[in-house]
């Protein structure tokens, strides 16, 4: 087993930095906020499956007693700018001189599960190589949902040898991990994700507000199409609350525009052509003028005519 250190304690981090402590491993968290990291420790050792496999919760007051002795460091924070402070000290604000790499012995591990650039993640992969230590982008699907459930899929760049080293570590929160290619592929996958996922919930919400203008059961509707073509996990698990107009749960719709704004950046520079994403990053937009930067996803149909809060 392990001495890890895990930094991003939010919505998906602090799960998955349970269960590895709860696989056995010897788990050191620590977060920017205060009290963040002690109510996660204090959430995990409350479970008896942690002390049964021999594995450990501990908050961490700075950022150098997390790294303390860690053979790994794994993190989930924002986005490129808050890797770069952590990881490189750039930036004013960083919470460690020199960042967390100069930190880490030679040889350890370092997976981050940010969704952040392609050229983030290749800088990095090239800052770690250069101190003799393995990287690996590692971007995640399944949500919070996924996270608490140990149920997420994780898409991965970087050697053959640093995903293998990352195997055990990554089994403790995904039931599935591939490894994309080299550096940077990870992010580049997490983007093909985002851009797949926006135009479906879109589709959906149209589809959503089209039958409950034409007077029908929705409930009626989504068992028949539910069963062919049409169904998708966005289907299953969303379409009765965005009938319902709840959106308080889930992927922020602030997030998601920053996922996007990466792929349209990306797209820009690839020379690809991504007009769906484009609009449905505007149709978000305006989700956020609403007041709806921190609802889930779904609230797409919120925008559309008879689209938040009506009678299904």
């Amino acid at each position: 087993m392990a001495n890890i250190a895990f930094v991003g304690l939010g919505v998906m981090g602090a799960p998955m930095a349970g269960h590895l402590a709860r696989a056995g491993h010897r788990v050191r968290g620590w977060a920017r906020r205060p009290g963040v990291a002690d109510a996660w420790a204090a959430a995990v050792q409350g479970g008896s499956a942690t002390a049964a496999a021999g594995g450990s919760a501990t908050a961490a007051a700075t950022l150098e007693g997390a790294l303390d002795g860690a053979e790994a460091l794994v993190t989930c924070v924002g986005a490129d700018a808050d890797l770069r402070a952590l990881l490189l000290g750039d930036g004013e604000g960083a919470p460690l001189v020199g960042g967390a790499l100069d930190a880490l012995p030679p040889g350890a591990l370092v997976i981050d599960h940010t969704t952040a650039s392609p050229g983030v993640a290749r800088d990095l992969a090239a800052a770690c190589a250069g101190r003799g230590l393995h990287w690996l982008d590692a971007p995640v699907s399944g949500g919070q949902a996924g996270a608490e459930a140990g149920r997420l899929s994780v898409m991965a760049g970087g050697t053959p040898e640093a995903f293998e080293a990352a195997g055990p570590f990554l089994a403790a929160y995904a039931a599935r991990s591939v490894r994309i290619g080299p550096a940077g592929h990870g992010q580049l996958a997490k983007l093909v994700n985002q851009i797949a996922i926006a135009g479906l919930v879109e589709a959906l919400a149209e589809a959503l507000a089209f039958g409950r203008a034409a007077g029908l059961d929705m409930d009626a509707v989504l068992a028949a199409v539910g069963a062919g073509a049409a169904q998708s996990w966005q289907m299953d698990n969303r379409a009765a609350s965005m009938l319902e107009g709840r959106f308080d749960f889930g992927f922020a719709v602030e997030w998601m525009r920053k996922d996007l704004g990466l792929a349209l950046a990306e797209a820009r520079a690839l020379g690809a052509s991504l007009p769906v994403a484009a609009l449905v990053d505007q149709f978000y937009a305006e989700v956020e003028a609403m007041g709806g930067g921190r609802w889930d996803t779904s609230s797409l149909i919120a925008r559309l005519p008879r689209g938040r809060g009506c009678d299904r």
